[in-house]
């Protein structure tokens, strides 16, 4: 799947810099993660089910 195309949203709770954080892009029933620091580096492909129960569990600790 070429992620290059897709629409990268950085986190809200990313610094006003924006230099340490993660970017998001919904895509096809899933979500992809990125590094914003390295733009080029390697891409994570989550289901939005798995990544929901993720986003919960983190809200729980």
């Amino acid at each position: 799947m070429d992620l290059s195309i897709v629409e990268w949203h950085k986190s809200r709770r990313s610094s006003e810099q924006g230099d340490q954080c993660i970017e998001l892009a919904a895509i096809h029933g899933a979500v992809a993660v990125c590094d914003s620091k390295d733009p080029a580096g390697p891409k994570l492909l989550i289901e939005r089910a798995d990544f929901r129960h993720f986003g919960n569990a983190l809200k729980n600790i």
